[in-house]
Parts: C-alpha cells; sequence; structure tokens
C-alpha cells in the first residue's frame, strides 16, 4: 500500500513539465537560501577595508630635556594607519570628522587631542594623567559595523602604547649608544680634561672661601684682644698712680684722638657688616640667576657671573675703608705715653688685624679672578655646576647667617660698650684728677665689660670655625670627584694598571663600562621591539576553520533544510484523495459510499490503514527532503568550497536533518493541516534564535539556555562541526543520535495521537471555513 502511494505520487509530480520544474525548484530553492547567506558571510572581517573610519590629528607634539628628541605620537599613529588597510581610513579635519560621523558619511572617527603626546610624557612626572583619544560612533548604520570599528579603534590604541614604549626604549638604547661612542672620543677626553680643570678651580676657591672665614674669626679673636689689652692697660695705670696722671696729661691729645678714632672705627665696621650682608644677597641673587641660565641662554649666565666678579672686586673698598680706620687707631695708639705696658701690645694686635684684612682683600681678589674665570667656562660643565648648585647657595645663607649674627652682636653688645667706654675716657679728660681716684671702679667696670665682649666673640667664632669646616668638606668632596672621575677615564681607556690587578672601585667600573658597551652594541631595534611587547601571543587553533564562511555554513545549511521542509508542507498535498486511495486499493476512481466521508483512515476496511496513508505521502516528502539536503551539502563544499575534512559524514549530517525535520514538519501539517505549518514557522524562528549557531549558548538569555537541549539544530549543527573540523571522542556519534531522537515524539504524534487529534483538527477546520475567510 505504502509503495503503491509513492508510485502513483512520484508519477503526478513528474506527468507534465510544470510538475517537473516545481518539483525541481523544490529541491533547489532551500540550496540557494543556504549558498547565498554563506556567500554574502563568507569573510565579512576580511572585507572590512570598506568600512570608512575618519581620524583627525590635532596633536601639537612634545619636547623635554629628559628626552631630546621632538615626541609627537599623532604623526606616528597617522603614518602608523597609513600603512593599516584593515579599515578605510579616512585622514580629515577633526570637524569634518565629528560632521561625516552624524551624516553617516563614516561609520566612526577618532579624533587626537592637541596635548595627547604631552599627557603620555607625563609618566616621567609625579603626575600621571592618562592620554584619551576621542572616539565617535554612529551605531544606527548598521548593528555589526560599530562592533568593527571598534576593533579597529582597539588596533589604534594598542599600536600607540607599542609604539610609545618602543620609541622610549629606543632613545634610551640610542642615548646609551651615544654616550659610549663619545664616551670614547677625543672631544670627550677634552671636554674631561676642561671638566677637571674646572672642578679643581671650584675646590681652590672653596678652599679660599674657607681660608677667608677663618681670617674672619681671627679678625675677631684679635679685637678681642684689643679690648684685653685696653683693660691691661687701665690696670696699669691704676697701679701707678700719680705716674697715669702725668701720663694722661701728656696724653691728653692722644686720647682724644684715640676716641676720635674709636668711634670711627665703630662706624666703618657698621658700614662694612651691612654692606657685607647686602652684597651676600645680591650674590645669592645673581648666582641663582646665572645657574638658572645655564643650559638655556649661557651668553646670559656668562654675563651673569661676570657681573658678580666685578661686585666681588668691588668689595675691596670696603676691606681698604676698614684697614685706613684700623691705621687711624694705630696712630692714635701711638700717641700713649711709652710707659704704657699696654701700648705694644695693643698696637701688634692692630697690625695684627691689618695683616689679617689684607690677607682677607687677596682671597677676595682670587676669588673674582675665579669668578671671571668661571664665565668663560659655563658653556661646558653645565651638568657639574648644577649639582654643586644647591651646597653653594646653601654656603651663601649660611654665610650671610653669621655676618648677620656678627653684625647684631655687635650693635647689641661691642657698640655701646665702645660708646661707653668713649663715653669713659672724655670723662677721664674732663675731669683727670677724679679719674684717679676712680681708677679702681672703672678698672672694674671694665672687666665686665671685657667678659661679655669675650663671651660674644667666642660664640661669633664658633660659628665661623664651623662655616669654615662646612666649606672644607665641600673642597673635599670636589677633590674626591676629581679623582673619580680621572680613574673612570683610565678604566674607560682600558689604560688601567694591570699589573696590580687594580682596586675594587676601579673593577666596578670596569664592569659597569662593560654592560654598557654589550647594551650600546646590541640590536636597538631588536631591544626596543622586546621591551614595548615583551608577551608574544602564540595563536594555536584546535580544530581550525578555513574561514568565517565555513564557520557559519553549519548553520544556514541546518536552517536552510528546515526550510525546504515547510517549503515542501506548503506545496505538496500531506493528504491523500479518495480517488487516490480508490486507484491504490484498485478499486476504480471512487471508494464505495460505505467509506464515509473523505479523511484519513476512511478506507481502513479495505487494507488502506492510517500507517499506510502517513508513510505513503510522506515518502516523496522524504525523497526531495534528501534531494534538499544532497544538494546543499554538495554545493557547500564543491561550489562554495566550505571546508569538510570528513565529506562522507557532512553529507550524512544533511541527510539526517532532512529526514528528521522533513517527518517532524510533515507529522505537523498531517496532524494540524494549516496551523501545523504556523507552529513548524514558530519552531523556526526559536531556533534561530536559541541554537547557538551564531552566538555562543552562554551569552543567551536564560530561557534559551534551558530550551537548548530539546531542539533539533543545536545537535544537527554540532554534528556537522565535528564532520567539518573534525570530532573529540564519540562527539559525533553521539549528536547524530541525539538528532535522531527527535523522530520518536514525531511519530508517536503521527501515528499513534493521531486519531484524537483528527477529530480535532476536523473541528478546527470547520469553524475557521465557516468564517468564509480562513
Amino acid at each position: 500500500m505504502i509503495w503503491g502511494i509513492f508510485k502513483r505520487d512520484m508519477c503526478h509530480a513528474t506527468r507534465n513539465v510544470i510538475a517537473v520544474i516545481v518539483s525541481m525548484g523544490l529541491v533547489v530553492v532551500p540550496a540557494l537560501y543556504a549558498w547565498f547567506n554563506i556567500a554574502a558571510s563568507w569573510d565579512p572581517y576580511g572585507n572590512t577595508k570598506a568600512l570608512k573610519v575618519a581620524v583627525a590629528n590635532n596633536d601639537k607634539g612634545y619636547k623635554s630635556d629628559l628626552i631630546p628628541v621632538r615626541v609627537n605620537v599623532g604623526e606616528t599613529i597617522i603614518s602608523t594607519l597609513h600603512a593599516n588597510d584593515q579599515l578605510d581610513w579616512q585622514f580629515v579635519k577633526s570637524d569634518k570628522a565629528i560632521d561625516g560621523v552624524k551624516s553617516g558619511e563614516y561609520y566612526a572617527a577618532i579624533v587626537i587631542p592637541k596635548g595627547f603626546s604631552a599627557d603620555m610624557m607625563t609618566l616621567f612626572s609625579p603626575d600621571i594623567k592618562h592620554a584619551q583619544l576621542k572616539y565617535y560612533l554612529n551605531e544606527k548604520i548598521n548593528p555589526i559595523a560599530p562592533h568593527i570599528t571598534d576593533q579597529g579603534a582597539t588596533t589604534v590604541v594598542n599600536t600607540i602604547d607599542k609604539t610609545f614604549a618602543k620609541t622610549i626604549a629606543q632613545v634610551g638604547l640610542d642615548l646609551a649608544s651615544s654616550i659610549l661612542h663619545y664616551s670614547q672620543s677625543p672631544q670627550m677626553a677634552e671636554y674631561m680634561r676642561n671638566l677637571n680643570g674646572n672642578l679643581t678651580t671650584m675646590a681652590d676657591t672653596l678652599s679660599g672661601a674657607s681660608q677667608q672665614v677663618t681670617s674672619y674669626s681671627q679678625l675677631l679673636g684679635s679685637a678681642n684682644d684689643i679690648v684685653d689689652s685696653t683693660g691691661k692697660l687701665l690696670a696699669s695705670a691704676t697701679k701707678a698712680g700719680k705716674q697715669a696722671q702725668n701720663a694722661l696729661k701728656q696724653g691728653k691729645s692722644g686720647a682724644t684722638s684715640f676716641t676720635s678714632a674709636g668711634a670711627n672705627v665703630t662706624s666703618s665696621v657698621n658700614t662694612a657688616l651691612d654692606q657685607v650682608s647686602g652684597a651676600f644677597d645680591q650674590v645669592a641673587a645673581k648666582v641663582n640667576k646665572a645657574f638658572d641660565a645655564i643650559g638655556k641662554d649661557s651668553d646670559t649666565a656668562a654675563s651673569q657671573l661676570t657681573t658678580l666678579s666685578e661686585q666681588v672686586s668691588s668689595s675691596e673698598s670696603l676691606y681698604d675703608t676698614y684697614i685706613t680706620s684700623l691705621n687711624h687707631m694705630h696712630e692714635s695708639v701711638e700717641q700713649l705715653p711709652d710707659s704704657d705696658s699696654a701700648k705694644q701690645a695693643l698696637l701688634e694686635a692692630i697690625d695684627r688685624e691689618i695683616t689679617l684684612l689684607e690677607a682677607a682683600k687677596g682671597d677676595s681678589q682670587k676669588l673674582a679672578q675665579q669668578l671671571k674665570d668661571a664665565s668663560t667656562q659655563v658653556t661646558q660643565d653645565t651638568a657639574a655646576a648644577e649639582r654643586s648648585r644647591k651646597e653653594i647657595l646653601n654656603r651663601i645663607t649660611s654665610a650671610k647667617q653669621s655676618i648677620s649674627n656678627v653684625r647684631d652682636d655687635y650693635a647689641t653688645n661691642v657698640k655701646p660698650k665702645i660708646d661707653a667706654l668713649a663715653s669713659t675716657v672724655s670723662t677721664l679728660i674732663s675731669q683727670t684728677d677724679s679719674m684717679i681716684t676712680q681708677l679702681s671702679g672703672t678698672a672694674d667696670d671694665l672687666d665686665d665689660v671685657t667678659g661679655d665682649v669675650g663671651t660674644n666673640v667666642t660664640s661669633i667664632r664658633s660659628a665661623l670655625g664651623a662655616i669654615a669646616k662646612k666649606l672644607d668638606s665641600s673642597a673635599a668632596t670636589v677633590k674626591e670627584l676629581i679623582t673619580k672621575l680621572e680613574t673612570g677615564g683610565n678604566a674607560g681607556d682600558g689604560n688601567s694598571d694591570g699589573g696590580n690587578g687594580g682596586n675594587d672601585a676601579s673593577s666596578s667600573d670596569s664592569g659597569e663600562s662593560d654592560e654598557l658597551r654589550a647594551l650600546a652594541t646590541a640590536n636597538a631595534s631588536t631591544l626596543s621591539t622586546l621591551i614595548s611587547a615583551p608577551v608574544a601571543l602564540h595563536r594555536v587553533s584546535v580544530y581550525p576553520i578555513a574561514n568565517y564562511g565555513s564557520a557559519m555554513a553549519p548553520f544556514y545549511t541546518i536552517l536552510s533544510i528546515w526550510v525546504g521542509a515547510i517549503i515542501l508542507c506548503a506545496m505538496l498535498k500531506v493528504t491523500i484523495s479518495d480517488r487516490e486511495k480508490a486507484h491504490v486499493l484498485g478499486l476504480g476512481d471512487t471508494l464505495p459510499r460505505i467509506a464515509g466521508p473523505s479523511g484519513p483512515g476512511n478506507a481502513s476496511r479495505w487494507g488502506l490503514r492510517l500507517d499506510h496513508e502517513y508513510f505513503g505521502r510522506y515518502a516523496i516528502f522524504a525523497l526531495l527532503a534528501l534531494l534538499q539536503g544532497t544538494l546543499v551539502c554538495l554545493g557547500d563544499m564543491y561550489f562554495l568550497g566550505v571546508q569538510a575534512n570528513h565529506a562522507l559524514q557532512f553529507l550524512a549530517v544533511g541527510w539526517l536533518a532532512a529526514l528528521v525535520f522533513s517527518n517532524i514538519v510533515y507529522t505537523l501539517t498531517v496532524s494540524f493541516g494549516d496551523i501545523g505549518k504556523a507552529v513548524a514557522v514558530v519552531l523556526l524562528v526559536m531556533q534561530v534564535a536559541g541554537s547557538g549557531g551564531t552566538f555562543p549558548i552562554e551569552t543567551l538569555p536564560k530561557f534559551f539556555k534551558m530550551l537548548y537541549p530539546f531542539l533539533p539544530f543545536p545537535h544537527a549543527i554540532d554534528a556537522m562541526h565535528a564532520a567539518m573540523a573534525g570530532s573529540y571522542g564519540n562527539e559525533y556519534l553521539l549528536d547524530m543520535v541525539y538528532l535522531a531522537l527527535f523522530l520518536i515524539p514525531s511519530l508517536l504524534l503521527g501515528l499513534v495521537l493521531r486519531k484524537p487529534v483528527i477529530r480535532l483538527n476536523n473541528w478546527v477546520s470547520r469553524n475557521l471555513e465557516s468564517t468564509k475567510v480562513m
């Protein structure tokens, strides 16, 4: 019975040309559906170079003393993108780029801001800023294009990161290489000689300054000796009695001159200390200004140092003034009576002060000359000068404070006592007789004065001594640096003494030189590339797929087979007419009237059961479905070139899917009529979304994850993937078994549950037909 139904169906399907054409169309249409979709998605990510993405560069670049080359990351990006064909890069102005994204001319735009390079270089400063690219994206043009352009933007960012790291590494390695080559050149040797000379001059200057401070300390000590000598002189006068009275009378004019000279010395000391303090202020300001100019404007620095030299030279007049005042005092003391035992000691103290001031004057002249020499060398030794800057300024500040302390102490302690002494001397001159009787009390008062003066002078001399020690320490540090530079130069030249093996420091310097030489002689490009991208991703494909089209082929192939099953049920009749039943049974053109109304199972009394009708009509559906699956799979492999490592397994999946899908759709249509066709379409839509053919099932909503195992699409797609790229264990066989299991509920519905469903379907059909619309 089944064969008779199938044979008559085949005869009807091939009776005329139109029937043959329609039958061929039913076989070809699903294949065309699959092939068009597979071909359209063959290599979409390989054709992204047609997507227009605008790039606008507003970067102004960056340059600093740390990296002595101009860095413009924006220009590097533009040059890199010119060689990149991943997207259709459009290099335009920023306004046009943004407007093009809004109008749809460009899918996206990347704008490089003005301070992009400067922000990237904050890597070397405490205040680090993240450099940002402005990325404009038109998301309404296409749902996939934003993701592709995002990948392009990510590529740009990765390129920037690698290029930046490589540039920094390249600059550092090139700088190390340049330093090594320059260190072995004659110019470097000459520079080292000049550097040693300048450092030697600086060390001598510091030593001279230390000696000058020491001279100031000795001068204060001599002043203390003057006070002590004066006390001894008055004490001697007390013992002398009448001799002192006669001496005071004889030396009245000399004492008057001494008082005037003392007042002049006081004024000169105040003036000198004020001028020295002001000079230190000017020296500190000019030193700051000179050092700030070094490396930026060497001529300005030289001019400032020359001015500083002239200022120091001008201080010689202060020493001359002070020396002149001491000479006047010397002349006044010489007028004292020779019988005075303190006269000679006072004269010797004054002579010693004059000698020390002349020595200080000579040191000042040397310092002026050294500053003048340094003004001609500022363009040759900016690095050493910068290292000494803070130390020199600290010493100037300390020296200024010491001078200020001397001036304050002189004004607070020394000057009032000198004024009191001058007043006492005037009183002695006008009241000679009274002075003799009160000479003892005056001597006692003078002891108190000299004691206070001695204490203050001792404190000042202690501060000046500390300054002198610091200056000596600085000079020793500079001399030690000279020694290390000379040792390093010998080690770099390779002329160190091999007989004694050298010392540890020389060995260490030589080792560091060897390491620098090895680094500088290496391939800088290779090293910088390694530093910029220390980790390389080695992609190992497991079950590799040739291209995106092959990866999508299982989904579109299985989908087209289901669509083919729906088309078959839409074009072919699923029920058998009474006339066909009669011919199959050999009863003529019609069934006897006792067969009842036309419908499934009404010829069962003559041997044509319900299962005969089911399988007999399904046979042509199965044949056409197998032809559809065969044509689709063969076209995938040999027309489109889809990857299929196991061609026979690939075909087997298509055949099994064709049988399962056609049976499901056929059963739904036989059981529920047009409603069954609608259910088949609903199942199609659900499987398109929930089969995992495009996106991983893990990325889908929870409902689809739960539905996933109960749909035939996922198992058919997985089996086809295994046939294409290889199977892990029994993966292919298990998926084929799972797919075949869907025949069980389909056959159960079509053979067992069909009888009650028939009555339901007839009732639904009658109600639909009563509407005269459906």
